[in-house]
């Protein structure tokens, strides 16, 4: 009895926990099922909103008209702007300075007088000399009738001849010396550094003034071969002072060396700076663009425009009320300005600002134009409210 009791309970165990089971399962698979029902829901309630907004909600854009221009492709460098005649003033004599007429800054023609030394040693020397000239003249004059009476020799005409010669050639050294007392300019230009001071004794070779033509100035920069090949003189050039970004002069390229330097590879380029207004110096430092080619009539549209991927370039173009994606090659890029190749046309609107969401077909808004009134956009709300 007690064993078919305990079987009897047994069963009735098993087909408990056989219910309980398939409820269990029952319950977890109609869960699932619920919660995708809902998921898929929300997705298309999501979907639906989405759409709702883009119907009601065109993005807002900026767009320019693509331009039709000039653009050109250059090679830049950095260098020193340099006097092309600068030197320095040196004393050729010994002597003290006594006046001088210039000062640094000063702008001095060629010949002016810029200092004088004192002369009295250089005075006294020329009067000797102009002494043993008269001298060796009267000798030389009294041989030359001796020697028509055949009253001396050979050799003894030979050496009057040789003494005159040197004493023409003493008073010549001895009017040189009294002329270098007075420094003058070499070239007109400007005076840069002054060295001396007045009362200042001064040897040979000790320098005096540093003098330098401002007109032309250059600039020598070094390019690569590859760099070179098209280039020829009379090239133009835009020369920009990098201490005033506002300062900016035209160029042109002077002179190309014959050679490359074995140690570096580079050419040594000469650029000439035409008219170069007061604001540039000689040592500014400038950046220097040379022209390497031009396009003319370009399509041009800036920078900004432009959306680039690993694949291919492009842009978006304002077609109505609908945003038109273009794939564009580009060529050259100067100022913020790109040209487009191909894929584009001038007077195309061309979205420059708000593309970075858009896709081709995507409804768009140009600013300033058909701004939405307030009741449009109180519908708009009403309306993404609905839809969610």
């Amino acid at each position: 009895m007690k064993d078919n009791e305990r079987e009897q309970g047994a069963k009735r165990s098993k087909r408990t926990l056989w219910i309980l089971t398939v409820v269990g399962v029952t319950v977890v698979v109609a869960g699932a099922f619920m919660a995708l029902n809902v998921a898929s829901g929300s997705a298309d309630g999501a979907e639906q909103s989405d759409e709702a907004a883009e119907e009601v909600a065109p993005i807002p854009v900026e767009v320019i008209a693509a331009a039709e221009g000039s653009v050109a492709a250059y090679i830049s460098a950095t260098a020193n702007l340099v006097a092309e005649n600068d030197v320095a003033v040196l004393a050729e004599v010994e002597g003290r300075v006594t006046h001088l007429s210039v000062d640094e800054g000063d702008v001095v023609r060629r010949g002016q007088t810029l200092a004088r030394l004192d002369p009295s040693d250089e005075e006294i020397a020329l009067k000797k000399a102009k002494l043993r000239h008269a001298n060796s003249k009267l000798a030389f004059e009294r041989g030359g009738d001796l020697a028509a009476k055949e009253l001396i020799s050979r050799e003894e005409i030979d050496k009057l001849t040789v003494d005159s010669q040197i004493a023409d050639q003493e008073l010549a050294e001895a009017e040189w010396a009294l002329a270098q007392t007075v420094i003058k300019a070499p070239f007109g230009g400007r005076v840069t550094v002054r060295e001396i001071q007045l009362g200042q004794h001064v040897r040979p070779g000790d320098t005096l003034f540093q003098v330098a033509d401002f007109d032309p100035l250059i600039a020598r920069i070094y390019l690569s071969e590859s760099d070179i090949v098209g280039l020829e003189p009379g090239t133009e050039a835009r020369i920009e002072l990098n201490a005033d970004a506002g300062v900016a002069l035209e160029g042109r390229i002077r002179q190309i060396s014959p050679v490359v330097d074995t140690a570096t590879g580079t050419v040594k380029v000469t650029v000439e700076a035409i008219d170069p207004p007061p604001a540039v110096r000689p040592g500014s430092f400038v950046s220097i663009h040379v022209v390497r080619e031009v396009h003319e009539q370009a399509v041009l549209v800036p920078r900004e425009a432009v959306l680039r991927e690993l694949q291919s370039t492009h842009l978006f173009v304002a077609d109505g009320t609908t945003a038109s994606k273009r794939v564009v090659d580009l060529g050259i890029e100067e100022a913020g300005w790109v040209e487009v190749l191909s894929g584009l046309a001038s007077g195309d609107s061309v979205i420059v600002a708000g593309q970075g969401g858009l896709k081709d077909g995507t409804e768009i808004r140009i600013l300033g134009e058909d701004a939405p009134s307030a009741d449009d956009a109180d519908d708009a709300v009403d309306a993404a409210a609905t839809a969610s």
